[in-house]
C-alpha cells in the first residue's frame, strides 16, 4: 500500500478513485509514565514516554486507514493527513485520513 501526503503518487497514474478512508485510535496516558514525565518537566528535555506513545498511536491509525483502503480495493492512499485531539482528560485521539485510489 502506497501512502503519500501529496495529491498524486510520483511516477504513477491514478486510475480510479475509491473514496475517503480513515483510521483512528484513542490513547490514554499511563499513570507510571505520567509520573516520569512530570519529573522530566522539571529538568527539561524530550519526554520520550509520550513520544513513544504518540508514535505507536500514529502507526496504529495509519494501519487502520490502510485496512479500510484495502477493503475498497485501493493500492494507494493520497493526500494523507494526521490530526490529534483531546477527547477527555489524559486521552487523545489520533486520526489518519486520505483518499483511497488505485494507481498504475
Amino acid at each position: 500500500m502506497i501512502i503519500v501526503t501529496t495529491d498524486y503518487v510520483p511516477g504513477k497514474e491514478i486510475k480510479e478513485l475509491k473514496g475517503f478512508v480513515r483510521g483512528s485510535t484513542v490513547q490514554a496516558k499511563h499513570i507510571g509514565k505520567d509520573i516520569i514525565a512530570g519529573l522530566k518537566t522539571i529538568i527539561g528535555g524530550e519526554i520520550s514516554e509520550y513520544s513513544e506513545l504518540m508514535e505507536e498511536a500514529r502507526k496504529q491509525a495509519i494501519d487502520r486507514m490502510k485496512v479500510e483502503a484495502s477493503q475498497l480495493g485501493a493500492n494507494a492512499v493520497v493526500a494523507v493527513r494526521l490530526e490529534t485531539s483531546s477527547v477527555m482528560q489524559n486521552a487523545s485521539e489520533i486520526i489518519a485520513y486520505g483518499t483511497a485510489v488505485t494507481v498504475e
